[in-house]
């Protein structure tokens, strides 16, 4: 009887259920015992007997081991190799890929299509006022915050955002403080202006040479106290319905509170999430007289100093284009 016993061993131990086989992804929950665990396998085909690969576990040691997340695994696979997947290999990772310039409610729509989490839970992530004071945001939502990056998460229990907008939070300190902010952080008020400006920079222009050279475009408005006039601001104000004709009526609305073409000074926050080259210009300004730029449809500005100056550049690179 006992040889009966460790020929069924062997044998369990020895044969994967398919062979050749075929890929499965396997998702376990926080909190789920080793038999629930065990039992999912065999449904998915992973394993034959829940059973004996309960007993591999105790022997093993393995019974509290069992890690938590997606685990990539194949029912060609012999137990003790899924054993060890899932109590000592890494959960599979997901890539999520975040360009500069995006507003938060488009970083959302990329993480609810790449299956990640939920749109209204990202949206309550961006706004959730305990984790905007944990990481010293100055605003009512994290805008501005969300870095540019490509990122590799766990798809995170139940589709909660929370833990992707974590990530992306710390990454602005991680990248964009300990780079731009050695000595520390800023105080509120001045890391609020920083990151502002910088979002107006980042949708201004994608052309690295000319970002610290816009920045100072806007510095100087702003020190002669004139109107920053930056489309971007506007389109932001509008919302995501917003249907890609920027039209009279909205540069003259008083009531948009995003209205440079209305209202003095910076916008009441940042308008898109700047990569660390737009930060780095707002921090550095280039010194220098020009106060209007034009696009001149190669990606590239033309700029001015005067009012004429840019009157004639605008005729050149845009009516007559």
């Amino acid at each position: 009887m006992a040889g009966w016993f460790v020929w069924q061993a062997h044998e369990f131990l020895a044969t994967p259920p398919q062979d050749p086989g075929v890929a499965k992804v396997v998702a376990i929950e926080p909190g789920e015992t080793f038999d629930h665990v065990a039992r999912m396998l065999q449904a998915e085909g992973v394993i034959t007997d829940a059973a004996k690969f309960r007993v591999l576990g105790q022997w093993k040691s393995k019974l509290a081991a069992i890690k938590a997340g997606e685990f990539s695994l194949a029912t060609d696979m012999l137990p003790g190799e899924v054993l060890a997947a899932i109590t000592e290999g890494r959960p599979l990772l997901h890539r999520l890929q975040v360009v500069e310039g995006l507003t938060w409610w488009q970083v959302g729509r990329l993480v609810e299509e790449a299956g990640l989490a939920g749109f209204a839970s990202f949206e309550r992530a961006v706004r959730d006022p305990d984790l905007l004071a944990e990481f010293h945001i100055p605003f009512a939502s994290a805008e501005g915050f969300l870095f540019p990056d490509t990122y590799f998460v766990p798809r995170p229990r139940g589709r909660d955002a929370e833990p992707i907008v974590r990530a992306m939070l710390a990454a602005f300190w991680r990248q964009a403080g300990a780079r731009l902010w050695p000595g520390g952080r800023p105080a509120d008020a001045e890391l609020a202006r920083l990151v502002t400006l910088a979002s107006l920079v980042e949708k201004e222009t994608g052309e690295p040479s000319e970002r610290a050279r816009i920045a100072g475009v806007y510095a100087n408005r702003l020190s002669r106290r004139m109107l920053l006039q930056c489309d971007p601001t506007v389109i932001y104000g509008l919302g995501p319905a917003f249907d890609g004709n920027l039209k009279r009526v909205h540069l003259e609305d008083r009531a948009n509170p995003y209205n440079t073409y209305a209202r003095p000074g910076l916008p009441p926050g940042p308008i898109c999430s700047p990569g660390l080259a737009a930060l780095a210009a707002a921090a550095g300004p280039e010194s220098h007289r020009y106060l209007y730029f034009v696009a001149m449809g190669n990606g590239t500005h033309a700029f001015s100093t005067n009012l004429e100056a840019h009157n004639r550049a605008v005729r050149r690179y845009q009516l007559h284009r």
